[in-house]
């Protein structure tokens, strides 16, 4: 079986930044096995599947070491490839997910444009060992579907935190995301998820789902710009629009080529 592939680099304007993520055409879909193997063999943090249904493209996502619910970049890059190399001549392109419904995705100028739904975040009490973990006294944790959400005080922390990883997988969500006000943004971030396998995102679409509805009502104000200051750093847009977050960013091809199964 040859499955084309696909590597592209999500939420940046140019190679060597942004989040990479490998994106996977299939014809049909193979045992989950298989997939679980790909993803493992590419080592990304997230590795997109496609299989083309009529007017509709059926998606999932998977890390080295698990499927994931939702995935940002992943979805940008997907699109990505479908507009840029597959010529998909309709404005907008349909993704149907098995955990998080229909997921349509645009084209706007030089933006792709992605349709999530929102997960706010709510009170919680600071995670058992988190602040440990994280090296920080007195955060503000929230809970949400699947994540911690740690507010502090400045861009700066946000920089300078070293997280123990071993001490991270062990609290008990997919991922923490930390986060603060932006010095040239509205808010900046960062995300560890080592308990399914990725230390530190490079770019994480999905934590914006949290993120936007939190610094909307924050800020007092729905179209926000926001940064991931992770190494390779990544840029975003998100429009909060109540149940729905609408995540826009860039992407570039870094490689196309094809897996031999």
């Amino acid at each position: 079986m040859e499955i084309p592939l696909y590597q592209v680099d999500a939420f940046t304007s140019k190679v060597f930044s942004g989040n990479p993520a490998a994106v996977c055409l299939l014809e049909k879909w193979p045992e989950e096995n298989i997939l679980q193997a790909i993803a493992a063999e590419n080592n990304l943090s997230e590795t997109a599947f496609l299989v083309r249904q009529g007017s509709a493209v059926e998606l999932c996502w998977f890390t080295p070491r698990t499927e994931v619910k939702l995935c940002g970049h992943a979805t940008l890059a997907a699109a990505y490839v479908l507009f840029e190399c597959k010529q998909w001549l309709q404005e907008s392109i349909r993704f149907v997910t098995r955990f998080s419904g229909e997921l349509p995705v645009s084209r706007k100028n030089d933006l792709f444009e992605m349709d999530f739904p929102a997960r706010p975040a709510r009170t919680y009490p600071a995670a058992a060992g988190i602040t440990a973990a994280l090296g920080i006294k007195n955060p503000e944790v929230l809970n949400s579907e699947e994540d911690l959400l740690v507010v502090l005080d400045s861009e700066t922390t946000v920089r300078k935190i070293v997280p123990d990883m071993a001490a991270l997988a062990k609290i008990d969500c997919r991922g923490i995301i930390v986060t603060a006000r932006g010095d040239q943004c509205d808010f900046v971030s960062r995300f560890f998820a080592p308990r399914v396998g990725i230390d530190e995102d490079p770019v994480t679409g999905s934590s914006h789902t949290v993120l936007a509805p939190y610094w909307a009502r924050k800020l007092g104000k729905n179209e926000l710009h926001a940064r991931q200051v992770s190494a390779r750093g990544g840029e975003l847009y998100c429009r909060y629009m109540g149940e729905r977050v609408r995540i826009s960013g860039r992407a570039v091809l870094y490689m196309e080529g094809m897996i031999t199964v």
